[in-house]
């Protein structure tokens, strides 16, 4: 057995287990819904829970179909994986006090930053601004109007 193939199999199993650990929150969150009383409240976690069931069922069915050697966290960078963590967990925290817009603001120029590998122009912070004003705007507009669901 060579590494790789150890190498392979390790993640492989790491992959399986996670999928099945998401696969077991969905069927946790599918039966807490059970007990709520409003319909109203019931559509999104199901929808969240089904859709997570449904998507990592098929992360463990093509994980055994076609296991890749090369799988994993790779060689990147931790401050970016930690940042990106970060910045989501600071907008979960931030939400109740300063409100959907400024947290999802905030977790979008944390996300950005983590994800961001060339050097910064201001051409590209301009696009980057804009985008982030469209895609924070759009989930606001969602959730605010589309399906009523009261924001801080």
């Amino acid at each position: 057995m060579t590494a790789n193939t150890a190498t392979g199999r390790y993640s492989a199993l790491g992959s399986l287990l996670v999928a099945a650990l998401f696969v077991a929150l969905g069927a946790i969150t599918l039966y807490d819904t059970l007990s709520y009383s409003d319909v109203d409240s019931k559509v999104f976690p199901r929808a969240a829970a089904i859709l997570l069931i449904i998507a990592s069922l098929l992360s463990i069915l093509l994980t055994l179909l076609k296991p890749v050697a090369d799988e994993g966290f790779g060689d990147g960078s931790w401050w970016r994986r930690a940042m990106l963590v970060c910045a989501m967990l600071g907008a979960c925290a931030l939400m109740p006090a300063f409100g959907f817009i400024t947290a999802s603001t905030a977790a979008f120029v944390g996300a950005l930053i983590a994800a961001m590998h060339d050097k910064w122009q201001l051409r590209s912070a301009i696009i980057y601004g804009f985008s982030g004003a469209i895609i924070v705007g759009g989930f606001y507009s969602l959730f605010r109007f589309g399906l009523s669901v009261p924001l801080p």
